[in-house]
């Protein structure tokens, strides 16, 4: 089975791998780097959703995969608190596309203050914790979960859900 990654980054590459390799065999995954078509900094859930779907659409478009991901963060405001919220696409081969959503966690406001100022959440964590691409490890939701969640982990819950509605899709389809 050929499984298209839309991204070339660490943490949602693993959550990716990690996932399906626990219910397909004989895979091969390639890794691509597709635009998502949304803001650099998706700022509502419904663009941040967008940006998922784009980026498997496009993954697919660039590979014919048998499956195609899109992973796609973001942040969002509920009554004056900043969220952030990830969302996961699956193309299948036939163009369908799958959708789900995982966890929110609220950010701090000195981090909201900045996202509302314009800049993008990545390189305000870069330089709140004084390291580089903090996306590709554990990611905001591991600097504010003390560790306990981190960026790859929260992914795979988004991968479970799209694999396991995929299985559902092909299981009734028969």
């Amino acid at each position: 089975m050929f499984i298209a990654i839309g991204t070339k980054n660490k943490a949602k590459t693993a959550a990716i791998q990690n996932i399906v390799s626990k219910y397909f065999d004989n895979l091969e995954f390639e890794q691509f780097a597709v635009p998502s078509n949304v803001s650099e900094q998706p700022f509502t859930s419904d663009e941040t959703r967008q940006g998922a779907v784009n980026r498997a659409l496009n993954t697919w478009h660039a590979s014919g995969a048998d499956l195609n991901f899109g992973l796609e963060g973001g942040v969002h405001e509920i009554e004056g608190h900043m969220y952030c919220c990830n969302w996961g696409a699956v193309a299948l081969k036939d163009g369908t596309v799958i959708t789900a959503s995982g966890a929110q966690f609220l950010l701090p406001e000195e981090i909201a203050e900045q996202l509302r100022a314009g800049k993008e959440l990545g390189p305000i964590m870069d330089d709140y914790t004084k390291q580089q691409d903090i996306r590709s490890s554990l990611g905001a939701v591991g600097i504010f979960t003390a560790g306990l969640v981190d960026r790859t982990e929260m992914f795979e819950h988004i991968v479970k859900l799209l694999i396991g509605q995929y299985l559902f899709l092909s299981k009734n389809d028969k």
